[in-house]
């Protein structure tokens, strides 16, 4: 959308305010609200804010940063329909971007791709949970529906439903499909392909037009990994590929290839995801609750595997009709929604292309390993798997170069720094847990 177009619509359709929205480090939506006469302001000069105040922006020394308003991401709010918003870069007062913006990171990536050729597209599968409003400290997730995968559920849940959907149409979100999934209270969207800076785009849109719907009919909608215990936790599966720029011919396919599929590109993308999996994982799945999804039994990866059909493995490609073999795609399943999804594609790509480029074999697919271990045996049993911590994925990544350079400095460094006080922050809590196990017994 051209800045006049962008002004002459929020002119006709009565908006007052304009949000121009950010990601931090952590993936934490933040926002500047504007009168929508400084609009024009904005998209000349940027809008200054003081970065010093947001998680891992920058030191106190150097704050000074400035709002750069995208203005193909403009949208009218649907719930809020006097208020607009725009997604942000961030750069300095220079106006070069700043290394800790996620957003202009993951555009860097891209541009390396495109130099070579190709363009990142995926498609995110956002599961949540809708909660019933917690009345108890600590709070308690108590599902909205009882239901299944699949399940048609109660009127109430299909009222969300339609109003959850009409609101992403309006913000330009593509929705390729929708459903309950396997735990009560449990829901997913997936988002239709496109080019990872827009994919990324639309899941901070989503995410926050889920929250903004759950909450206007007076519910919680969570994107916690594990919110409840003994039941499946909320993943969010990307599906990747790479299109040839020049022909749009993705080159991740080879319709030759009876049994998956894959041209030798593309399993040299899967070999480099394996390859670096471990350290991916702080990015990917960057909580510590994370981890609490991360086990057997609940139909989330654990190996360092890939293969068709084995709901354990990392890596899947799902099986296409005979005439679809061109639209392959490679699907990673350990991500959870918690992520940032600027961030996610960018270790997701870096890994990738590193596959690539080092031609890194592929190991054999998994699909014919029959056994499963048991979760206490699964280190005897099994060869490399994801970290069993949010401490064991923050050392991969602190000793993986080729991840840290993507991310680069700034980013990293600040990323580790959050995600340590994090972890420490749990060692050192008591749970609920331990007082029942150990209280009265020793």
């Amino acid at each position: 959308m051209a800045a006049q177009d962008m002004l002459a619509e929020a002119t006709t359709r009565g908006v007052r305010f304009c949000n121009l929205e950010f990601t931090d480090i952590v993936g934490m939506a933040k926002a500047v609200t504007i009168p929508i006469e400084e609009l024009p302001a904005s998209l000349a000069e940027g809008r200054w804010f003081d970065g010093s105040a947001i998680e891992g922006f920058a030191r106190e020394i150097e704050s000074d940063m400035y709002l750069r308003p995208d203005p193909a991401t403009f949208a009218v709010i649907p719930w809020e329909t006097t208020r607009a918003r725009v997604i942000c870069d961030v750069v300095q007062p220079d106006g070069t971007p700043f290394a800790g913006d996620p957003r202009a990171r993951l555009r860097l990536l891209l541009a390396r791709a495109a130099r070579q050729g190709m363009r990142y597209e995926v498609a995110p599968e956002i599961e949540f949970f809708l909660l019933r409003q917690p009345t108890t400290d600590p709070p308690q997730a108590i599902p909205f529906d009882r239901g299944s995968y699949f399940d048609l559920t109660n009127e109430a849940t299909a009222r969300v439903w339609r109003e959850l959907m009409a609101a992403l149409e309006a913000l330009g979100v593509r929705v390729e499909s929708s459903h309950h999934e396997v735990a009560d209270g449990q829901h997913e969207i997936d988002l239709a392909l496109d080019d990872a800076l827009s994919a990324a785009d639309a899941t901070m849109t989503c995410k926050l037009a889920i929250k903004a719907v759950a909450a206007h009919h007076g519910l919680t909608a969570t994107f916690m990994p594990k919110p409840i215990a003994g039941v499946n936790g909320s993943g969010m599966h990307i599906h990747q590929r790479l299109i040839e720029i020049t022909s749009g011919r993705n080159v991740c396919a080879d319709p030759d290839n009876r049994d998956y599929g894959l041209s030798e590109t593309g399993l040299h993308f899967i070999a480099g995801l394996l390859d670096h999996a471990q350290a991916m994982s702080a990015v990917l799945s960057p909580l510590v609750n994370s981890y609490k999804r991360l086990i057997p039994t609940y139909e989330a990866p654990v190996e360092l595997t890939w293969g068709h059909h084995n709901q354990d493995m990392l890596v899947r490609v799902p099986r296409l009709a005979t005439r679809r073999q061109s639209d392959v795609q490679i699907e990673i399943r350990s991500p959870d929604p918690s992520c940032n999804p600027y961030l996610a594609f960018t270790v997701l790509l870096a890994a990738g292309l590193d596959g690539i480029d080092r031609a890194l074999e592929c190991p054999a697919p998994a699909d014919r390993r029959t056994r499963k271990p048991a979760a206490h045996r699964r280190r005897e049993a099994v060869g490399p798997h994801l970290p069993e911590s949010l401490a064991e994925a923050l050392t991969a990544l602190e000793g993986d170069p080729l991840l840290r350079d993507a991310l680069g400095a700034t980013i990293t460094d600040e990323f580790l720094d959050a995600k340590w006080q994090e972890w420490d922050d749990y060692r050192a809590a008591i749970s609920a847990w331990e007082l029942r196990r150990y209280l009265a017994l020793f």
